[in-house]
């Protein structure tokens, strides 16, 4: 404004005839911050769900992302597994050939053998204590064959001479019935001439509890095996049994 009343007055115009016009400026503090209307204006769309862009692919997205990492998760898995069980096929492969006394070995054969090695009995008959196969009770008069065959005709009960399992039994009520213990692999004893057995094949028999009775009418035989071989070296002693 100066500027122009000092070229005016230089000019020799009246000042009273000149016209100065002000440019109005307009106030930066009202002017619309076009970034804030921006992010006001996203931010309403996104909290209204109102852009499907953003409200569904993003979900998507991610769903995508978790799916494929929990595969590769498990593919990792299955091939750690599959290297286990071949690492394990060749470690017993290897050790049958070179280490064929391995505990590994050992092991797999007793599976596959349904464990008949721990169930292996290889005591002898000598290892064996004899108990008496009548009540003590009973005035029993037990003889012994030249053969080894021990026989008595008594009422009473009859016990196993030692302790064992069942293999057998066979005969009726009218013939008599005839039981074979196994007390070992080796080890056995056949009683016939029983009018009743107590017991069944498979079952457990002890020294001191009957297996067997007889009404005393017919004579009941008593016979030690060995190796499937008929023993001759036990004694009788007052109806105690004993290896000579």
């Amino acid at each position: 404004m100066n500027e122009e009343l000092d070229y005016a007055e230089m000019l020799e115009i009246p000042v009273e005839t000149v016209t100065v016009k002000r440019k109005e400026r307009k106030k930066r503090g009202h002017e619309p911050d076009l970034r804030e209307q921006l992010v006001q204006e996203v931010n309403e769309r996104v909290g209204a769900n109102e852009d499907p862009a953003y409200a569904e692919s993003t979900p998507i997205a991610r769903a995508e992302q978790y799916e494929g990492r929990r595969r590769k998760i498990s593919r990792r898995i299955i091939i750690a597994e599959f290297a286990a069980i071949c690492a394990l096929c060749a470690a017993i492969f290897l050790t049958n050939i070179f280490l064929a006394d391995s505990a590994i070995n050992v092991f797999v054969r007793g599976l596959f053998k349904g464990g008949s090695a721990e169930q292996a009995d290889t005591r002898v008959y000598s290892d064996f204590t004899l108990s008496s196969i009548v009540n003590d009770s009973v005035d029993a008069e037990i003889a012994v064959s030249e053969s080894g065959v021990l026989s008595f005709t008594k009422q009473c009960s009859v016990y196993s001479p030692c302790d064992g399992v069942i293999a057998s039994v066979n005969g009726n009520a009218e013939t008599g019935y005839t039981v074979e213990i196994k007390h070992s692999d080796s080890f056995s004893t056949i009683m016939s001439g029983l009018d009743s057995v107590y017991s069944a094949a498979g079952d457990s028999v002890k020294f001191n509890i009957p297996i067997a009775y007889t009404d005393g009418e017919g004579e009941v035989r008593v016979m030690f095996y060995s190796e499937g071989q008929l023993l001759n070296c036990c004694t009788v002693n007052e109806n105690t049994l004993s290896w000579s």
